[in-house]
């Protein structure tokens, strides 16, 4: 079989049988095809598209380009949750326990920051000590002992996806759906899961800017989930404003401390994971419905099953668990200003993506793949849209190594703030559910 003859089928339209899409994905995870042949296949399949049973036999394919978990013998239900990302997500933090302490086993693969969203493994690094690269020994061993493992994808997990996934971003072809598709899916057919819950963010700090762009996303992961025999819900969450009180690193794992011991006050973010994870448990059959599921969960939060869970993760994984209890050992900025009202009103706007970009300017994320994350920076909100302030009051805290950065981010921030002399009326976080 030559590359050049596959690249041709599709550059007309046509297409790949399971066994071209296998010799596709096992030449991208063994470099025996040159990454000028590879990216001219990905831009034919951009233009092109994919029928619904070649996105199924694609993803199938990534899954097996390399190493696949082996949890048949564990009898519990396997689950994972994947975000398509946005600011202040760390609902990874505290699901990952969470749905652990509920009786399921979470092998959770997660990613890193890039560009004006956070990631899940650069939050868990700010906890000093804290490992996320394992073998696949590593993680069945885990999984076995403590139901659940918080781990990056390493070099034999979904290799296909791994090398497809940088040339992606570097020839503009990320915003292909059948692409989408199976780079989110191959890696958690890698996982041997039972079900999935996908987050997928709608608003200016996500990927989509639209429910309707989301919900075509949505749809095409339902559908190819069922193909490949994997239950699966989607649901749409709004990211229009920062979800929750916290965005950056540290910042983000002392909110999911505070959740873990039963503080709701970042009512966003606790109304986002416990939706998610109602779900969860009800295509796990732990719950009757999404409603009993939320109230097993409210309980495991407020009587302190899930932190836990989570010093259990911490210590399995090399962290330091004092900070569950002293969030003063986390990474701190040298430097902190607040930023105040300028006037009285209501605050009708906090603008996700020039929240983001702000964080980036702070130190807390990254603009290149290379960039170094300061840990102990970012942002911390006092108010949220919909609030009422008075002139001077403190509506957020900025945090870096230096002044000089915060007035950068404080400049780009403001970009996207707005106060109004009229209320705003408050948006649910959850725009709609499918699948399951």
């Amino acid at each position: 079989m030559r590359f050049i003859d596959l690249i041709e089928k599709k550059k007309l339209g046509f297409s790949h049988s399971p066994e071209e899409l296998r010799f596709i994905a096992e030449s991208a995870a063994s470099g025996a095809v040159p990454d000028y042949q590879l990216s001219a296949w990905l831009m034919a399949a951009l233009w092109r598209k994919m029928d619904k049973d070649e996105i199924a036999e694609w993803t199938k394919a990534m899954a097996q380009s390399g190493e696949i978990l082996d949890l048949k013998k564990i009898k519990s239900p396997k689950i994972d949750k994947h975000s398509t990302g946005g600011v202040g997500d760390g609902v990874s933090l505290v699901l990952a326990p969470l749905l652990a302490e509920a009786g399921m086993i979470i092998p959770m693969m997660s990613g890193r920051g890039l560009g004006h969203t956070g990631g899940t493994l650069d939050k868990l690094e700010s906890i000093p000590g804290f490992r996320v690269r394992f073998s696949k020994s590593e993680i069945e061993s885990q999984l076995k002992k403590i139901g659940v493992c918080l781990f990056g994808q390493n070099q034999n997990i979904a290799p296909a996806d791994r090398k497809l996934y940088q040339l992606r971003d570097a020839t503009s072809t990320v915003d292909s759906v059948p692409l989408i598709v199976s780079s989110i899916l191959s890696k958690k057919m890698a996982e041997d899961l039972d079900g999935l819950v996908l987050d997928i963010k709608v608003g200016s700090g996500a990927i989509f800017k639209t429910a309707q762009e989301a919900e075509s996303l949505a749809e095409a992961l339902i559908e190819t989930s069922r193909r490949l025999k994997l239950k699966a819900v989607a649901v749409l969450t709004r990211m229009e404003e920062p979800l929750g009180q916290a965005v950056g690193n540290a910042l983000e794992v002392k909110q999911a401390v505070e959740v873990l011991s039963g503080d709701f006050s970042a009512r966003d973010f606790v109304e986002c994971t416990l939706s998610l994870g109602a779900w969860a448990l009800k295509i796990a059959r732990k719950a009757r419905s999404v409603d009993e599921g939320r109230e097993k969960l409210e309980k495991l939060l407020k009587n302190g099953q899930a932190l836990r869970r989570m010093k259990q993760i911490i210590v399995c994984q090399g962290g330091d668990a004092r900070v569950l209890n002293n969030p003063s050992l986390l990474p701190k900025a040298k430097k902190m200003i607040l930023f105040k009202a300028a006037q009285s009103g209501f605050i009708s706007r906090i603008d996700a993506r020039k929240t983001g970009e702000a964080a980036v300017l702070l130190g807390a994320g990254r603009s290149r793949a290379e960039d170094q994350i300061d840990y102990g920076a970012g942002i911390c909100f006092f108010k949220k849209t919909g609030d009422k302030v008075k002139s001077a009051d403190a509506i957020a805290a900025f945090y870096a190594r230096d002044e000089k950065k915060i007035k950068e981010a404080l400049s780009r921030f403001k970009e996207g703030f707005l106060l109004s002399s009229n209320p705003t009326k408050e948006k649910p976080v959850v725009i709609k559910t499918l699948g399951a």
